[in-house]
């Protein structure tokens, strides 16, 4: 006869040992690298926020970004056909680079980007686009609006980025800003506009 005996739970310790690949091992101690926290801390948000995996590539991406904005840098966000998906095999991967008030978006930047060796994603060349946090009390260019459709945040200081994106996204489905088309080319506009 067999009994089953109820075990008395524990409270979780916090601690564990996963056994991973090697290679994914080391995307992931880069990724947390780029957003200057521990490993542990960057797998606990991760894990705590699921979704996709940052490709390989995007840490050196946000280092390139780091490098170039230093203390400035907000934020970085891929957007554009890569991250909806309709992509093609000439598509580029559009990286948003959000700097702050203290660095003035110039050629200078691209320059510097330029300097470097070209950065690839999946085989597809990253091109930086340089810009300042988006106000709130503006109508979003069609550029944010976008982001905020289809953006993914790679990384950010102090949330500004992701809540400047929310903002954008609740304008959006509330109908205060919207798209419009002309001649193929879209635009967006505040309601009424």
């Amino acid at each position: 006869m067999r009994h089953d005996i109820k075990r008395r739970q524990r409270p979780a310790s916090g601690q564990f040992v996963l056994r991973i690949d090697p290679g994914l091992h080391a995307s992931l101690r880069e990724a947390a690298r780029a957003s200057n926290i521990s490993l542990n801390r960057y797998c606990a948000r991760r894990l705590a926020a699921p979704g996709t995996w940052p490709d390989p590539a995007a840490p050196a991406v946000v280092r390139r970004s780091a490098s170039i904005l230093g203390d400035s840098l907000l934020g970085v966000v891929a957007f554009g056909s890569r991250m909806r998906g309709d992509h093609t095999p000439a598509s580029d991967v559009d990286v948003l680079a959000v700097a702050d008030d203290r660095t003035a978006v110039s050629r200078d930047l691209y320059r510097r980007w330029d300097a470097e060796p070209s950065l690839t994603w999946d085989g597809h060349r990253v091109e930086p686009h340089f810009v300042h946090l988006s106000p709130e009390s503006e109508t979003p260019s069609g550029l944010w609006a976008e982001v905020a459709l289809d953006g993914v945040v790679l990384f950010e200081r102090a949330l500004a980025v992701s809540e400047r994106l929310a903002a954008i996204r609740r304008q959006i489905l509330a109908g205060r800003v919207s798209r419009r088309v002309a001649r193929g080319q879209s635009y967006w506009v505040r309601a009424g506009g």
